[in-house]
This record gives structure tokens, C-alpha cells and sequence, in this order.
């Protein structure tokens, strides 16, 4: 399973395109590591997945009930703007106009560690996003989604 740590900085150059950070790419599987679908994220940045991590998602996707209006407004909109990208030569991936309108992407970026994914953000959308979020709030949120309570989680059986 492919997994990301780590925060970087980037920039979009005048061809919309960014350089992957090496630390990311030195993360992705040797043999399988310059193909991503990029999309929508949920918090109005945008999130590239490898390949190997969009498969079974988009797979799961498939086999979800046409019939169900809230399975056809959930692909409607998580699928809307997902596009596959390659790393080129150069190490820079091209970010769609649609996709750099969306995330309100004009230069400055950051490419946040988000498990098996990366979330790009603009540097100033993000940097107010981190600073706002004391760290009171920060620890009631850790307990609601880690807390033991809920019952054992996977990391607690290890």
C-alpha cells in the first residue's frame, strides 16, 4: 500500500504545471510511479491519487446502485473534473484549468501528505486553514476520531 508523510511547498509555473517534490516521489512504488488521476478535493483543494490508490476506489464507485439518486449526486460530484496525469520528463505534472479554478490555484502550492493521496493546496488557503485550528480544538478532534470508545480500531490491535 502505498503511503505519504510529509508537507511541500511548490509553484505553477505559466503552463499551469508544478514540480512533484522528490521526497514524494522517492514515496511512490519504483515501479508504478508516474501515473495519478488528480480531482476535486473536498475542502476546495485538490487530491492526487497514484494510480494504484484510485483503482479500487473507482472500482468501488462502479459497483455502487445506479438506482439510489444519493449514489448518482456522489459520483456526480466526486468524479466531476477527475483526470488522469503523468509525470513528464521534467518531473512536473499539468494541473487542468477547471481543476486550477476549483482549488483557486494561481502560484504558490502546497502538497500535503493525506495517507495514499496528496492534497494541493493554495499556500494561503492552507496556511489560514492550519493557523485558525487551535490546539484545543485540534485535541477534541483527535479524541472524536481516534478514542478507543468507539471500539477497537486497527491500530490498537498491534
Amino acid at each position: 500500500m502505498i503511503s505519504f508523510l510529509g508537507e511541500y511547498e511548490s509553484t505553477i509555473d505559466s503552463k499551469s504545471r508544478f514540480l512533484l517534490p522528490a521526497a514524494f516521489k522517492k514515496q511512490l512504488p519504483k515501479d508504478d510511479g508516474s501515473e495519478f488521476v488528480i480531482n476535486r478535493g473536498f475542502e476546495h483543494c485538490l487530491t492526487l491519487y497514484p494510480l494504484n490508490t484510485w483503482k479500487p476506489i473507482f472500482a468501488n464507485i462502479s459497483k455502487l446502485n445506479d438506482f439510489d439518486p444519493k449514489v448518482r449526486a456522489f459520483r456526480r460530484n466526486f468524479l466531476n473534473g477527475a483526470v488522469p496525469v503523468q509525470i513528464d520528463s521534467a518531473g512536473r505534472i499539468l494541473l487542468p484549468k477547471n481543476l486550477l479554478d476549483y482549488a483557486s490555484l494561481d502560484k504558490d502550492i502546497v502538497l500535503v501528505s493525506a495517507v495514499n493521496k496528496i492534497e494541493i493546496w493554495d499556500k494561503t488557503v492552507y496556511e489560514k486553514l492550519i493557523t485558525t485550528m487551535n490546539s484545543e480544538d485540534f485535541s477534541k478532534i483527535a479524541d472524536e476520531v481516534m478514542n478507543p470508545k468507539q471500539g477497537p480500531k486497527d491500530w490498537e490491535k498491534n
